[in-house]
């Protein structure tokens, strides 16, 4: 994107996050501004409600308190008016006598032999009621006819007198009664005047009602409910007496208001939190088709139980406000975007075109127009980068000039020797990839000449560097007057008297007669200021692909050959053979390079497929130990392995690899469907304390978290023959464990029925020699097939290793053995290279 577009677009983007982060900030603020100000509307209503509420109880036990005198007052002036008998009273008579002394009704309770009835009254609901199941109030009645003072602790006892508390009627419940009762054992009656309705109102009148009224038509409030936290969300306490059933006043969830933005479960929950922490609770949602928040205020009073005030805002008020602001500052954000698009367009413009033209002149010398003179009358930054190109142009000319005439001297610098003239270890080592990849596309063939002067230490010691050096400088010359303008061969010098030649698609018999000639070249006299300095030289020769396909072995196997050449007495060309054993030669370094390696764990762990060809499955891999060092480069488990044993290292070795793979193969594990299994090499020295070794197996895989049924080890049957009880026990416990046991390389050892059929092992390994013997038509096949007969009948798994061959696998195949390895599928891998093959094996 161009400068003249990044300008308006990011002085755009700077505006919008202004403009966003100010419309946030101003969002949010606007809310809470609004909430508190309903915050503080809900506290100004709470408090006049909890106010009248208060008032009102208060009000009404003092009216209630009037009432109940009235009607001991009453009672007295009916006493007086009616017989001794209530069988000698009418009905009629007592709504006569209700009138008279302005009761709403007058009931005569009598006592029976197990209950106390309404023998007459004004009211019919109350004839023949029954009170054995009203509990205080029966109590009361009892006390009464006994001549004692009432000591229910409800209500207000006068003497011969008892006036009960407002409640339903029980006998009518749609109304709600004040009663009063008289008994001085004068009548075989209690006189039992009440009052019908008066509280609810006085409470409709002067209570809360109005005020919830007037709060509810203003904007905004939904709803005012005044809730008993003690039965609200409860089952209702329903009484049943006489026939009817009602809810008493001090049970009923709802004290006054109403109750339509239900949500009984959240409420309750609400109602009851507000009372334990004393704190307003609220919470929002849609109710009855509306954004709703419902506030919750716990109110408390020093004599009286606790009530809640619930509070129902239509919260749709405060989002239409929200809304309407933010859509306010949206267009008005839009606006100013459109003015600063405009001015950063103007700007960028009057910044970008002097640019432009800059921009052009430095692509021109940019491709190498140096030089050039750029034309820009500005007085500002402009100008003065305009003066500074200018100048680098000139300077880049004068550079480059300058540069031609050194390159070829850098580089003759960088790939030769600067003593004798010869090719460096670094041309050496570019070049060698390059002859090996070529050869290889080619089939030619490339033989490595590793040259070292025998004895050049003694000469440098006793003629000094400086003459060492005319030494070099004269091997240098005779070296190349013997390949003479050959461009087969490349001569390089490593440092030091260490000299190697490249040689490509020379035939052995080519490449040994001409080293042999360099090595009678180099041992004649060197003549340095009248002296006479007789050296030799050992020659060491590798050959690819005959020795290795591998090109840092194939440097070591010179290098080797060299040793081994210098071993039988120097002035000599050793071709390196396959018994030309390394661990013979620089033994002690090679040792202290393989210690460090363990310590710091720079052996690798490399991973060869086990494949099920029937099934077309990898179910699991070898764990294969290898090792590359920075000065033998490549080194054969062949050769390390037996270094190990012979030191002790091997079990620090055999715990490394232990360690890796099983880590490796539990990682892998957790995102197959059908794990793997690897199998661990055990040599002899892990059984020569085979308890510890036991428990270290056991820590191993806890530690890497993999189950012992994806574990195999595999021991050769050297170890098996010794039979030791302790050995087979290690194995037994092993095998219990749910560790698998496979005998390596079987056949190429002493093999018995006699301890085959009685030790603790799963599979027999075919050894690789046995299947690479098999030829096309099936020849050399009678030991793997007698193996996979031996195992069957054992009743023991087997698998076959070395498998290269197309035929060799069709021939496993047919004899049942499906279980398989080697290169035809795959080469030992790294873990990486292992991924990769899972993924694209079918």
């Amino acid at each position: 994107m161009s400068i003249k577009k990044k300008i308006p677009l990011i002085f755009c983007l700077l505006v919008f996050f202004i403009l966003l982060t100010n419309n946030a900030f101003h969002y949010i603020r606007s809310k809470n501004q609004l909430l508190n100000y309903n915050e503080t509307i809900i506290k100004m209503i709470v408090k006049e409600v909890s106010y009248q509420v208060k008032n009102t109880k208060n009000s009404s036990l003092y009216v209630e308190d009037i009432l109940g005198r009235d009607l001991r007052t009453a009672s007295l002036a009916i006493k007086h008016n009616l017989p001794a008998r209530y069988q000698d009273i009418t009905n009629d008579q007592l709504k006569r006598l209700a009138k008279e002394t302005g009761v709403s009704h007058i009931t005569l309770l009598a006592k029976t032999r197990d209950d106390i009835l309404g023998v007459r009254s004004s009211d019919p609901y109350e004839i023949g009621m029954g009170t054995k199941g009203w509990g205080y109030w029966y109590d009361a009645y009892n006390q009464l006819f006994a001549l004692q003072p009432v000591s229910v602790e409800k209500g207000l006892t006068l003497p011969n007198y008892w006036t009960g508390p407002i409640e339903v009627a029980s006998s009518n419940p749609n109304h709600i009664d004040k009663w009063g009762y008289y008994y001085d054992g004068s009548t075989n009656y209690i006189i039992n005047p009440y009052f019908r309705d008066k509280i609810t109102d006085y409470e409709k009148r002067f209570g809360p009602w109005k005020i919830i009224k007037d709060f509810t038509r203003e904007e905004g409030i939904l709803e005012l409910t005044v809730f008993n936290p003690n039965n609200f969300g409860k089952k209702e306490e329903v009484v049943r007496l006489n026939g009817n059933k009602y809810v008493r006043i001090s049970a009923q969830p709802i004290w006054y208001g109403k109750y339509q933005y239900q949500n009984i479960a959240t409420d309750a929950a609400m109602i009851k939190k507000a009372v334990k922490t004393k704190q307003n609770q609220s919470y929002r949602g849609d109710l009855n088709g509306k954004m709703i928040m419902k506030t919750f205020v716990p109110v408390f009073s020093k004599n009286d139980q606790p009530f809640v005030i619930g509070l129902v805002y239509n919260y749709g008020i405060i989002q239409e406000e929200l809304r309407h602001e933010l859509v306010v500052h949206i267009l008005l954000s839009i606006a100013i975007m459109i003015i600063v698009l405009i001015i950063s367009f103007i700007f960028s413009r009057s910044i970008t075109q002097p640019i432009g033209y800059i921009v052009e002149q430095v692509n021109e010398i940019a491709q190498g127009n140096f030089g050039k003179t750029l034309k820009l009358k500005r007085k500002d930054e402009l100008g003065l980068l305009t003066e500074n190109v200018n100048a680098m142009s000139n300077h880049l000319l004068s550079y480059v000039e300058d540069l031609n005439q050194s390159k070829k001297l850098i580089e003759y610098q960088a790939y030769h020797d600067p003593l004798t003239g010869l090719l460096n270890r670094r041309y050496f080592q570019e070049k060698l990839k390059q002859i090996i990849n070529h050869a290889n596309n080619t089939g030619e063939t490339v033989s490595v000449l590793f040259i070292d002067l025998d004895r050049f230490k003694q000469v440098n010691d006793s003629f000094g560097h400086n003459k060492g050096d005319e030494i070099l400088k004269i091997v240098a010359g005779r070296i190349k007057d013997c390949f003479p303008d050959d461009d087969h061969a490349i001569i390089t010098r490593q440092g030091g008297d260490e000299f190697i030649i490249l040689i490509k698609n020379w035939t052995l018999t080519e490449t040994k007669s001409a080293a042999e000639r360099m090595v009678n070249n180099l041992k004649r006299p060197y003549s340095i200021n009248d002296n006479e300095i007789y050296l030799s030289a050992s020659c060491g020769i590798s050959i690819y692909p005959e020795h290795t396909n591998n090109i840092d072995t194939l440097i070591i196997y010179s290098d080797l050959a060299m040793y081994s050449a210098k071993k039988e007495g120097g002035n000599r060309v050793t071709v390196y053979y396959d018994k030309l054993n390394p661990s013979n030669i620089e033994r002690p370094r090679l040792e202290a390079h393989l210690r460090n390696a363990i310590e710091n764990e720079t052996i690798e762990v490399c991973y060869q497929p086990k494949v099920n060809v029937e099934l077309g499955t990898i179910f699991g891999a070898e764990a294969l130990v290898r090792w590359t060092d920075e000065e033998f480069g490549v080194v054969t488990p062949e050769v390390f392995i037996p270094i190990a044993e012979d030191t002790g290292l091997i079990q620090q070795l055999w715990d490394l690899v232990m360690r890796r793979s099983c880590k490796q193969v539990s990682k892998w594990n957790t995102n197959l469907t059908q794990p793997l299994s690897i199998s661990v090499n055990f040599s002899a020295r892990q059984f020569q304390e085979p308890s510890t070794m036991l428990q270290r197996v056991k820590d191993i895989l806890a530690e890497s978290n993999l189950a012992p049924e994806h574990l195999e080890i595999e021991i050769t049957e050297s170890i098996l023959l010794t039979n030791s009880s302790e050995i087979v026990h290690t194995l037994k416990s092993l095998q219990d464990l749910g560790v698998a046991v496979s005998i390596d390389d079987f056949g190429t050892g002493y093999s018995s029925l006699s301890y085959l059929k009685d030790l603790p092992i799963n599979t027999l390994k075919i050894d690789q020699s046995f299947i690479q013997n098999i030829d096309q038509d099936f020849g050399n096949s009678q030991i793997p097939e007698a193996i996979i007969n031996l195992a069957r009948s054992l009743h023991l798994d087997v698998i076959a290793e070395g498998v290269e061959e197309e035929y060799q696998k069709e021939f496993l195949r047919s004899k049942n053995c499906v279980q398989m390895q080697g290169y035809l599928f795959s080469k030992p891998l790294s873990k990486d290279d292992f991924e990769q093959f899972l993924k694209n094996f079918h």
